[in-house]
């Protein structure tokens, strides 16, 4: 029998305390390649700020690295890894895989190579069904520990409902699960099903809803568990928004965990600052437009900080929506304690070195 992967102490207590996870962005020169002393500012803001995990290879960081005209997975996972060999031990170091179950494997297989603690497995795979969907992630299992990861369907996610999140959740090497579907019910769906598989208390549940971080932290989800009642909630977050204002995020996280244990201020504090949040996504996110302008937006904040030179994405005819850097600009300036430009002004040239 295959020995089940297991995380290291300190990471385990990490992620099942919650942390600041932000989705890594891809650093990019104008001639569309690797920007690597850009791409080592981003995970140093990133560390420096205080996030308890780094998550490279997900969507924000391109799925196209894969692309054998890029070739780009590998090279950028091990830029972070390498800026990670200084980090905390506790720091949580997550590798997103996607395709197939042999593509997925193997990079699995990459990540762990490279000293990755996890993966978070996508689960846009042309053709597949939840039983394959299913059948994959034991397969990726056998090589690190899983994350789950429910995908808004606006970007090619497909619709999982709660007896696949017990059966995912069920896998022995699952860890996490990431909750993003930009969708109330199926979230509620979502924790509906871990808490059903009996294992909720070795899953760690993380959001993934950039339109709904605050609420989701300030929830308690009320499920059946083959136990009884259970209470869960979502201790931090594995999020594309958390790659810009991650210090602030890092303060926000441990604003509603204060509010879990009955902090009435900071309870308070996190409602009424998560419109405020969800204007912020809006204008990053690029919702009105379908999301088109979702991964330039993030380089465009990040770019108007000092952090990126440009907005250069992979696929050429990904870029910013008509009036976006306008509405990044908006935010910046309406919201000073969510965006960290203070920190970042102070620091920039030290993460540039």
């Amino acid at each position: 029998m295959t020995a089940v992967p297991t995380l290291r102490a300190e990471v385990a207590q990490t992620l099942a305390r919650g942390a600041v996870i932000p989705a890594h962005p891809l650093a990019l020169t104008a001639d569309r390649r690797l920007d690597e002393r850009r791409q080592r500012a981003l995970s140093r803001y990133y560390l420096a700020a205080g996030a308890g995990g780094l998550a490279v290879g997900v969507h924000t960081t391109q799925f196209e690295i894969r692309d054998p005209e890029h070739g780009l997975y590998e090279p950028v996972l091990a830029l972070a890894a390498e800026e990670l060999q200084a980090a905390d031990p506790g720091v949580v170091r997550i590798a997103g895989v996607a395709g197939d179950t042999a593509q997925a494997v193997a990079e699995a297989q990459v990540a762990r190579d490279l000293g990755y603690d996890a993966v978070l497995v996508s689960p846009r795979v042309a053709g597949a069904d939840n039983t394959a969907l299913l059948d994959r992630a034991r397969a990726v299992g056998e090589v690190l520990p899983l994350v789950g990861f429910y995908l808004q369907t606006a970007i090619g996610g497909p619709v999982l409902d709660r007896d696949f999140w017990c059966e995912f959740a069920s896998i022995p090497s699952v860890v996490a699960v990431k909750a993003a579907p930009f969708d109330r019910y199926r979230t509620l769906e979502l924790v509906r099903g871990v808490a059903a598989s009996g294992r909720a208390d070795d899953i760690a549940l993380y959001t993934g809803n950039d339109d709904s971080i605050a609420t989701d932290l300030l929830s308690e989800f009320h499920v059946e568990s083959p136990d009884g009642p259970r209470t869960l909630r979502f201790v931090g977050g594995l999020l594309g928004q958390w790659a810009v204002g991650t210090r602030a995020a890092v303060d926000i996280l441990d604003t509603a965990h204060r509010a879990a244990a009955g902090d009435l201020e900071a309870y308070h504090r996190l409602g009424r600052i998560g419109s405020d949040l969800v204007d912020l996504n809006q204008a990053v996110f690029d919702p009105g437009n379908d999301f088109h302008g979702v991964i330039a937006g993030v380089h465009e904040m990040l770019r108007q900080q000092g952090l990126l030179e440009g907005i250069w994405c992979l696929d050429p005819n990904e870029s910013l929506s008509p009036g976006q850097a306008e509405e990044i600009a908006r935010v910046r300036a309406a919201y000073p304690e969510l965006n960290d430009d203070a920190f970042i002004a102070e620091n920039v040239q030290e993460w540039l070195r």
